[in-house]
């Protein structure tokens, strides 16, 4: 019987080995700090062409990266796993910047390098100023949902203890379905016990309480759905389900632990009227809350300053159109869509200026108008047995989040080529 040879990789297969290797690392990279697999691919397609690689392809879910490089007759194929997710604006900014700064002939010590010092970076803001961005953002969060003072105030509270509690768990390694769970739980308990107290000394009254759903929108997976969605329209369906599949998870993970306070405290999370203001300053103070909701999130998101700022000048004026479209009549999901186009078209302006990613301008602009109240909503009712109303509020959040994801694709097609041409 014959014992086949090995062959002994020749000095040019070593080299696309880890040349390979190293274009590997940047998607994994990328993919961990919670972008589109769109953009997965383009970052690992660049730094393989600055490598000498003839062909680079990707296969990329939520999860999994599988990659084949080429050179002339030799070829490499390799199979990673990313099981950290999460968002890091601040990676894919630095990420992005290193990529289209590479130029012909980069070695694989020089890459290796760049990518190292990415890597090593720490996160911007520490786990009591990321808990204060999230009670900030929640608070705007509350009084666009018709909230008063009292509602913000406690949302503010409740909010940061769900965020902190969060984040603690998360960086010790546990399941993100359960922390997701546990963190809606405190901030929950949090809003209602600051409430019970508030009561208890007469300050407020019982209608109070409804505003205990905003504290937990800070768990709304705004990057997964609005990145899911545009791997979609990309024609990504195996990125796209798995991303809209995991922010579903998600979502109904905190809806269940919001229906449980809910159920135990006996209360209904229906929607609040408007608050009774003169237009001009109603208009003022929803410009205000937008600017600091889509700040809050963006800062939540590891984003520098100028970044965030950036974001939330474009959020505060397309959420702004949005209610006002909603409010004359037209109907959520149209409000939704004419809103996600202007973030789109601007962000196309901005974020070149800023130097950044457009998905770190877009993203939490328009994570403030995806239907989170809606959607908590929807499972309350549906683990009450109250169908109809479920799927009242089911469907209404869907249409808002198809809408914002064709705006926001039609915005890039209008502005990026490769998005409006198949190569």
């Amino acid at each position: 019987m014959m014992v086949p040879v090995p062959t002994i990789p020749t000095d040019d297969e070593l080299e696309l080995i880890r040349q390979s290797g190293v274009a590997l690392r940047a998607g994994r990279l990328s993919l961990s700090a919670g972008t589109g697999s769109y953009r997965v691919k383009n970052t690992m397609e660049r730094v393989a062409t600055a490598l000498g690689i003839d062909r680079h392809e990707a296969h990329v879910t939520l999860t999994e990266i599988t990659t084949t490089s080429h050179r002339g007759s030799s070829f490499r194929t390799e199979v990673a796993e990313v099981r950290s997710i999460g968002i890091n604006s601040d990676r894919l900014s630095a990420l992005e910047v290193m990529a289209s700064t590479l130029r012909p002939g980069s070695t694989v010590e020089e890459v290796t390098e760049k990518l190292d010092a990415i890597t090593a970076r720490r996160p911007l803001y520490s786990g009591l100023l990321n808990a204060l961005w999230s009670a900030i953002a929640c608070a705007a969060f509350a009084f666009l949902n018709n909230g008063g003072p009292i509602e913000c105030l406690v949302v503010f509270i409740g909010a940061g203890v769900g965020q902190y509690v969060r984040r603690a768990l998360l960086t010790r390694g546990f399941n993100q379905f359960g922390v997701t769970m546990i963190a809606a739980a405190a901030a929950c308990l949090t809003y209602l016990g600051f409430v019970r107290a508030l009561q208890a000394v007469g300050s407020v009254g019982a209608h109070h309480q409804a505003g205990y759903i905003s504290a937990v929108l800070f768990l709304v997976p705004g990057f997964p759905l609005v990145t899911g969605s545009l791997d979609l329209a990309k024609l990504d369906f195996s990125a796209g389900l798995a991303r809209l599949t995991y922010a579903l998870m998600i979502l109904s993970s905190a809806a269940l632990a919001v229906w449980g306070v809910s159920v135990a405290a006996g209360l209904d999370p229906a929607p609040v009227a408007a608050p009774s203001l003169p237009f001009l300053v109603l208009i003022g103070l929803r410009l205000v809350a937008s600017f600091l909701g889509v700040l809050g999130f963006a800062l939540m998101f590891n984003s520098p300053w100028t970044m965030a700022i950036g974001a939330a000048l474009v959020g505060m004026v397309a959420n702004v159109v949005r209610i006002e479209l909603v409010e004359v009549g037209a109907a959520a999901q149209a409000g939704a869509a004419a809103a996600a186009l202007i973030v789109g078209l601007l962000s196309a302006w901005v974020a070149p200026r800023l130097r950044v990613p457009r998905i770190t301008i877009y993203v939490p602009a328009v994570v403030i108008m995806v239907p989170g109240a809606t959607a908590y909503r929807s499972v309350f009712h549906l683990s009450n047995g109250d169908t109809t109303q479920a799927l009242a509020f089911g469907v209404q959040a869907a249409l808002v989040v198809i809408a914002i994801s064709i705006g926001l694709a039609v915005g890039r097609m209008l502005t990026d080529a490769t998005w409006a041409y198949e190569r």
